[in-house]
């Protein structure tokens, strides 16, 4: 009877999430393996935080190419890291097979609500119209240097002609009490994490970081409004290591698409304010060589390095 138990072990299928358990990626990719059992059969995550997604990423990348061991690829593993690091434990480029693209999520630009009250600052313009009055006075806070938090107030710097002091915590959530303390002035926050302070009336949203409005917030403007070309947003998906067949690529894109599209995922990923971005594992791959490309340059406005 042990045979056969072996021979069903050696068929489970393995997602890495490159960060600890309960955040929105590790969230999302157990409501997936959930999601396609039913197709895939046992579907374990597997969690290997450390070094801003470097190792979980990179053990992917050294898996054997059968389709039993996939992982998330993120804004930072395959967008910011590649040009934060001097040296990778991988080629963003050339060590992986996309499937597919999971969904993204809007960031939100939201300053500390009694700031904003005592600065008058209702909006995006007004944000610029006091910087520019006042140069220097205004901070912002980021997950740390080369996050996507510091990247995206990098660029709002650079596109509005203003100037504010970046302070760079270690993480996303101290990033986010120094403002709701006061400590900080705004940040660049993604809109899971900043919408129940939102609601609360604790932060105040100036404006979205999408191309288009969130239907999420429809009534706060994109940063584009007013900032023209100025999109940035936090996104994952799924990836196999280089060399995976196509015939196997198909049927794990096949497979996670039909789960990103149910209504049960979709109705699972709003909790967390996720769109579901269902894609071919062609589309992915395009848009992950644009991510790079924009990232690229992201990093250097920002003069951001790690090591």
């Amino acid at each position: 009877m042990a045979a056969p138990a072996l021979a069903q072990s050696d068929k489970v299928t393995r997602i890495v999430v490159p960060f600890g358990a309960g955040g929105p990626i590790d969230v999302t990719a157990r409501v997936l393996a959930e999601a396609v059992k039913g197709s895939l059969g046992t579907v374990i995550v597997e969690n290997r935080p450390g070094a801003g997604g470097n190792i979980g990423v990179s053990a992917v990348a050294k898996a054997a190419p059968d389709g039993l061991t996939l992982g998330i690829a993120t804004t930072a593993s395959h967008g910011i890291n590649p040009w934060l690091f001097s040296k990778l434990p991988y080629d963003p480029a050339k060590d992986f097979a996309p499937i597919t693209q999971m969904l993204r999520v809007p960031n939100v630009l939201v300053m500390n609500a009694d700031t904003a009250q005592r600065l008058n600052i209702r909006s995006l313009s007004d944000l610029i119209a006091y910087a520019k009055a006042n140069p220097g006075k205004l901070n912002y806070g980021s997950g740390g240097n080369g996050s996507a938090g510091h990247l995206a107030g990098e660029l709002l710097k650079h596109q509005a002609g203003i100037f504010a002091v970046h302070i760079p915590y270690n993480g996303g959530n101290p990033a986010q009490l120094a403002l709701l303390s006061g400590q900080v002035d705004y940040n660049i926050d993604n809109l899971a994490t900043a919408a129940a302070n939102i609601r609360a009336g604790k932060l105040r949203a100036l404006a979205v970081t999408t191309a288009q409005r969130s239907s999420v917030l429809p009534d706060v403007p994109a940063m584009a409004e007013t900032l023209p070309g100025f999109e940035i947003d936090t996104w994952w998906g799924l990836i196999a290591p280089a060399g995976t067949p196509a015939d196997t690529v198909r049927r794990l894109n096949t497979a996670f698409t039909e789960a990103l599209r149910s209504p049960e995922v979709k109705a699972r990923f709003a909790n967390l304010l996720a769109d579901p971005a269902p894609s071919t594992p062609e589309a992915f791959d395009a848009f992950l060589k644009q991510e790079r490309t924009k990232y690229q340059r992201l990093v250097k406005i920002s003069g951001a390095k790690v090591d």
